[in-house]
């Protein structure tokens, strides 16, 4: 697909991932989601699918929402956001009732398994709680993106895959109707935040590895999407620029309204010595003149690194509502 077409498609798809109140209860026949990436080869239906059209539109969608936008500005919570809360609360409790247990290795501690397992049996119900009675149906379709969204219980491993499947979980729910376009902020600034309290606390309690991380070299062990949000919100913001989010005054004062901040105090946290070294990445982002050009360089980023990787997307599922059909001309 020649590049205007793709973005022609995917501009398309943004437009319809938050869709008016319509049921969505016939559009699709709803199924189990499965893997269709099993060769380099098929990356090339994957760029052309349905889906990634209506993944990337998603994205997109949100990062226009966001943008100039604080996470302490005014916006409405709908009922679903609120259940999706309470849902994402309920899977923290679990890690609470489920203590890590004494083994040998320091890193991937096996009570994670034992979480996922509570998960995987429970992700349909939890899942139906949410959506709405007329679309309802949905629930085991999109419960499994959500169980995909967590991190692997076989390596005991977390990545940007794993975060593409909870960005996919949402953007599913957008096009059952549970979601709407109005919510676009309480997805971003709330559920969102609450999903990544919800993975840095599995990182830490059970020591999860980095799924396919490039160390120092790769933008962060972890997450790509709040650093590509985070910095649609800064856009134009009259004192802060790029050059500030290496020191820590900065982060300190702004990470409760700026994703992009609390990212960069998460990775403070968690790693010791020079910034530069650590997360060269971000570092050199550092010296980029305007947000709105780190925006765009981190959403291509995303695409090539992330979208573009055969060992990322092999792991991703496909039904009904994320399609690996090729866009309709």
């Amino acid at each position: 697909m020649a590049e205007h077409e793709h973005q022609t498609a995917v501009a398309a798809a943004a437009a319809e991932t938050a869709p008016p109140n319509t049921s969505a209860a016939g559009q699709f026949n709803f199924t189990v989601p499965k893997k269709e990436i099993t060769t380099v080869p098929d990356m090339g239906k994957w760029r052309r699918s349905q889906a990634y059209a209506d993944y990337m539109g998603f994205i997109l969608t949100l990062n226009e929402g966001v943008k100039r936008k604080k996470m302490t500005c005014d916006y409405e919570v709908s009922e679903t956001a609120g259940r999706l809360l309470t849902m994402l609360g309920t899977l923290d409790r679990w890690i609470d009732e489920t203590p890590p247990v004494d083994q040998p290795s320091r890193f991937g501690n096996k009570a994670f398994r034992t979480w996922y397992a509570k998960l995987d049996e429970e992700a349909e119900s939890l899942v139906a709680v949410v959506l709405p009675a007329e679309v309802r149906a949905a629930a085991q379709e999109v419960a499994e993106y959500l169980k995909e969204s967590v991190g692997n219980p076989t390596r005991i491993d977390y990545g940007t895959g794993h975060e593409a499947a909870f960005a996919a979980f949402l953007c599913c729910l957008c096009k059952v109707g549970a979601l709407r376009a109005d919510d676009r902020l309480a997805i971003v600034f709330r559920v969102f935040e609450r999903y990544l309290v919800l993975t840095r606390k599995l990182q830490k309690t059970y020591r999860m590895e980095p799924a396919g991380s490039q160390g120092a070299w790769g933008l962060d062990d972890f997450q790509f999407l709040p650093f590509i949000w985070g910095s649609s919100q800064l856009v134009d913001h009259p004192t802060l620029e790029p050059r500030h989010f290496v020191e820590e005054r900065a982060v300190n004062e702004h990470h409760q309204d700026y994703m992009f901040m609390e990212c960069i105090k998460f990775i403070n946290e968690m790693k010791t010595g020079p910034f530069a070294e650590h997360s060269n990445q971000l570092w050199n982002i550092s010296a980029v003149p305007a947000w709105s050009k780190v925006n765009q360089g981190l959403i291509r980023m995303y695409r090539a690194d992330c979208l573009e990787k055969f060992p990322v997307i092999q792991h991703f599922k496909f039904g009904s509502l994320l399609s690996i059909q090729p866009v309709k001309p």
